[in-house]
């Protein structure tokens, strides 16, 4: 004879499912890529490409982190940006392929800029 589980635990087993489960978002929309070319041309802008591109690949495995990281440093950074931007670009590098993204704007960016070498 099984013995039916409380419904307090249903309901936590069912909250914690997927707590750990990376979220997705779908895929990124025309505003958003937008906004990561954007931010590219102003990495190209101030010639810092090739450092940009070595740190994003090296923090890609801990893009949620650096997405948290950046939700905590919110008070501080938004007296520079404004609220909605940043909101919307630690929602962009939240994603996996936000990340990616980026890296490709930049790296798209910089290939077609003239005078510009890797």
């Amino acid at each position: 004879m099984s013995e039916e589980k409380p419904t307090w635990w249903r309901r936590f087993r069912k909250g914690w499912a997927n707590a750990f489960a990376p979220n997705s978002h779908g895929p990124l929309t025309q505003e958003d890529r937008a906004l990561l070319d954007k931010i590219a041309d102003a990495v190209i802008r101030r010639r810092m490409e090739t450092p940009a591109i070595l740190f994003l690949q090296s923090v890609r495995p801990l893009n949620g982190l650096g997405s948290q990281a950046m939700v905590f440093l919110r008070p501080f950074l938004t007296g520079l940006l404004k609220e909605t931007t940043y909101d919307r670009v630690t929602a962009i590098l939240e994603r996996r392929e936000g990340l990616e993204a980026l890296v490709e704007a930049i790296e798209t960016r910089t290939a077609s800029q003239p005078g510009i070498t890797k």
